[in-house]
């Protein structure tokens, strides 16, 4: 099959023909319809973090058509659609048996060089992972749903909820984006995103932004401008050194920050800050199960519009460049795969 293949940082995916990969016992072989990039993608392919190992497929962010089902698999059939969190787990452990396969201590990243991910024309899926794609879920909105499920991961964890609050999300990428609409979905009062490129914060209106801010000013004073107060939640969603120690300090004393932006990087913060205003920090990650599946149902009902979220559609030819194209900040949002 073709595939889009990682070898070394500072070079370009190349575009090769790879070994089909054959179904397990419980698992599916789906043909890619589509699949997204995520900055984690870019991220294993610098020098600066861990890079993935040479010959690597990345993609995770993927739905698609089941082609062909290993064995023990019962409730499947050729033809189905699906999207899939991107881990295999065991299968028998506590995390997996509650839908939470990133926790299970044997799982398998797809995507990740342990399984090749859904830069390809076909990839491996365990069904326990998998989660239905009614027809009336488009295949751009299915490879949407792990970014929305991460987001989601990240804003159902909030201790004191959402509804009503002042919240700052820190960052308008496609994670910052996604953030901003379930802040707005479950009735925060005011949802302000601070962005230094302004075509991507102008997109964050589009995601129930009820303001936006000027990261390379003065955000508190922008953030109090508009919204008579100060961000008694802050997310933060841009995943680079520097940035935790910049929501400590905008937060207010009891404040609370989630921490989205996955960062590969060493970086540093002064705990004495943080505790002077006794805030509350939670690092989240990946999604569980629950996250898919309601993702899924909300786009199939209508509740939130996200196919516009992709900005691009390609095929293999034009994938490489557009790739490297997104290492710096754009008004892109989300491009796709088209295998």
């Amino acid at each position: 099959m073709k595939a889009a293949v990682f070898h070394t940082p500072g070079k370009p995916l190349s575009i090769e023909n790879v070994a089909d990969p054959v179904p397990r016992e419980g698992e599916a072989i789906i043909r890619v319809k589509h699949c997204g990039v995520c900055g984690t993608d870019l991220h294993a392919t610098e020098q600066h973090g861990r890079a993935g190992p040479n010959g690597m497929v990345m993609g995770h962010e993927f739905a698609g058509e089941v082609v062909a089902l290993g064995k023990g698999v019962e409730g499947w059939k050729e033809g189905d659609r699906l999207t899939s969190l991107p881990f295999i787990g065991c299968g028998k452990c506590a995390a997996c048996f509650q839908g939470k396969p990133w926790q299970c201590a044997t799982k398998q990243i797809i995507g990740l060089g342990e399984v090749t991910g859904g830069f390809a024309e076909y990839t491996r899926v365990h069904l326990n992972e998998a989660v239905r794609l009614p027809r009336s879920v488009s295949w751009k909105e299915g490879a949407l749903v792990e970014p929305l499920a991460v987001s989601l991961h990240g804003v159902r964890g909030i201790r004191n909820g959402l509804a009503g609050r002042n919240v700052l999300v820190v960052g308008a990428g496609p994670i910052g984006l996604t953030t901003t609409l379930w802040c707005s979905f479950f009735g925060a009062r005011h949802v302000i995103v601070s962005e230094l490129d302004q075509g991507r914060a102008r997109m964050a209106l589009k995601y129930g932004a009820t303001g936006l801010v000027d990261a390379s000013g003065d955000v508190a004073e922008q953030f109090r401008a508009l919204t008579g107060g100060e961000p008694e939640l802050i997310l933060e969603c841009v995943g680079l050194p520097g940035m935790i120690a910049r929501c400590i300090g905008l937060a207010p004393y009891g404040g609370e920050i989630v921490v989205v932006g996955f960062c590969m990087q060493p970086d540093n913060f002064v705990p004495a800050v943080a505790m002077a205003k006794e805030l509350s920090v939670k690092f989240v990650i990946a999604q569980d199960r629950s996250d898919f599946q309601f993702v899924v149902d909300m786009i199939a009902a209508d509740r939130i519009d996200v196919e516009h979220m992709v900005t691009d559609v390609l095929g293999f030819d034009d994938f490489p460049a557009a790739f490297e194209a997104l290492r710096t900040p754009t008004s892109q949002c989300k491009i796709l795969l088209a295998p």
